[in-house]
């Protein structure tokens, strides 16, 4: 082969800029080297950083300048609004290219099978994130009429919707939040927070930092029980092996022997209470009823028989994400991934030939955005040696501006790497005049037209 490898990916969030990076960084970009070109449905990159980040975690989203640097490369084009299969399948994309990675991510709520889960006031946490991130899929109008909230969940997405809940709109107004939820987040009535866990502090998954940044509002006063202080022989080794779980077990320490301040919105971290049931009237939330747990010795836990129901006229689940199915390639409902081995997706007992999976939908929703660059590498990985061993299928039309042509042909309006820019230099404008680092544009069209498609 002397041209150059050509590989799409399907995704243009971390996971497959990651792989891209990978491939620009591998012998084959040498000689003969390699063309990438990027599908992304929303007409903006960048994934679950753009649409799946807290806005006042400014820290997390300067990942997006190390991203910027591998989009920036020549051997990269990016196709924005370009969904698939809809605008381009993968009979199309074997036709234009010699692999094709998918890093399609997860966008979905995972189900929580308790009774009530379908009343009115129980929501999906990732429904809310992608609202308060301006999703331009998502409605622009969220109720926040509930005074006392649930957050079913002990990870970072639990404690950003929380916090989100739990601070004034005009605490988030210097972040990027479009006018729209700034609006919405003015109405909010929620005083009361409530975070729940079933097992205990040594077994939460939050971060250190951003658990410590919830005491670092002045309208949030962060409320731990001193009778959820409790390990047991699991959880004292789970302390010593795990230097993180340890900083939090310590944080959460701290808040429940000192004393409850005047700050006007309470923010309460539950442990030891398992949600069983939603409780409604009228088809309305009215309350959250859940059993006290118990530690068994090795850091689970195991019912008490003991019932608490908890006025609540709101509750969130955050109780993971879940990958869409991806027509076309097999799917396993139960973990909401793709089989792969070590990135080559499986159909049946044997290999794809030239379709690989990168991300959360090779590996489920689990892990920072660090543990991405792992499997990217250990997907192209695989893509170089099936392409030295000779399994790549040939492409039928190789040539770049093809795909151009194609979308095209199709009428669709796709945005580029060069769209993007326009986009970014237009939000930066819009905050610039009302004195913000950044206003998100939310409507798609908007975006398109931003962008100059």
């Amino acid at each position: 082969m002397t041209r150059p490898v050509r590989v799409a990916i399907v995704g243009a969030g971390p996971a497959g800029i990651y792989a891209a990076d990978a491939l620009l960084k591998s012998e084959v970009c040498q000689d003969p080297g390699v063309s990438i070109d990027l599908f992304e449905r929303m007409p903006a990159p960048f994934g679950l950083i753009r649409y799946g980040v807290a806005p006042d975690h400014p820290r997390i989203k300067g990942i997006v300048k190390a991203l910027h640097q591998v989009l920036d490369k020549p051997q990269i084009r990016l196709f924005g609004n370009v969904s698939y299969p809809h605008d381009i399948g993968l009979d199309d994309l074997r036709s234009f290219y010699d692999a094709v990675i998918f890093s399609t991510g997860a966008e979905a709520d995972r189900a929580l099978d308790i009774p009530g889960i379908e009343l009115d006031g129980s929501y999906g946490a990732a429904e809310f994130v992608s609202w308060y991130d301006g999703h331009p899929e998502v409605p622009r109008t969220w109720p926040l009429t509930a005074e006392k909230v649930a957050v079913l969940g002990v990870g970072n997405v639990a404690l950003d919707v929380a916090r989100v809940l739990a601070k004034t709109a005009d605490e988030l107004l210097p972040t990027e939040i479009p006018d729209n939820v700034y609006q919405g987040l003015k109405e909010n009535k929620a005083l009361e927070v409530h975070v729940f866990g079933r097992r205990g502090p040594a077994q939460a998954k939050f971060s250190p930092m951003e658990l410590r940044e919830l005491d670092h509002s002045p309208n949030i006063e962060v409320i731990v029980n001193p009778e959820d202080i409790e390990y047991d022989e699991g959880s004292i080794a789970t302390r010593r092996e795990n230097k993180q779980a340890n900083m939090v077990a310590q944080t959460l320490e701290n808040w429940a022997i000192r004393d409850v301040g005047d700050r006007p919105h309470k923010l309460f971290l539950h442990f030891f209470e398992s949600p069983v049931e939603i409780l409604g009237e009228d088809g309305e939330v009215v309350a959250l009823r859940t059993e006290r747990t118990e530690l068994d010795g090795t850091g689970n836990v195991r019912g008490t028989g003991q019932f608490t129901d908890w006025d609540m006229q709101s509750v969130y689940r955050a109780v993971g994400y879940y990958s869409e199915e991806l027509p076309k390639l097999p799917f396993d409902v139960a973990s909401g991934t793709v089989p792969h081995e070590a990135g080559r997706v499986i159909a049946g007992d044997a290999p794809m030939p030239s379709v690989y999976v990168t991300g959360w939908i090779k590996r489920g929703p689990i892990g920072l955005i660090g543990h991405t660059k792992g499997d990217a590498n250990e997907t192209v990985a695989c893509l170089l040696e099936d392409r030295a061993a000779g399994r790549l299928a040939e492409p039928a039309t190789p040539a770049p501006e093809a795909v151009e042509a194609f979308l095209e042909g199709r009428g669709v309006r796709y945005t580029t790497w060069e769209g993007w820019h326009k986009l970014d230099a237009h939000e930066q404008a819009l905050g610039a005049a009302q004195g913000r680092e950044r206003i998100k544009v939310v409507e798609r069209e908007g975006m398109l037209d931003a962008s100059g498609a």
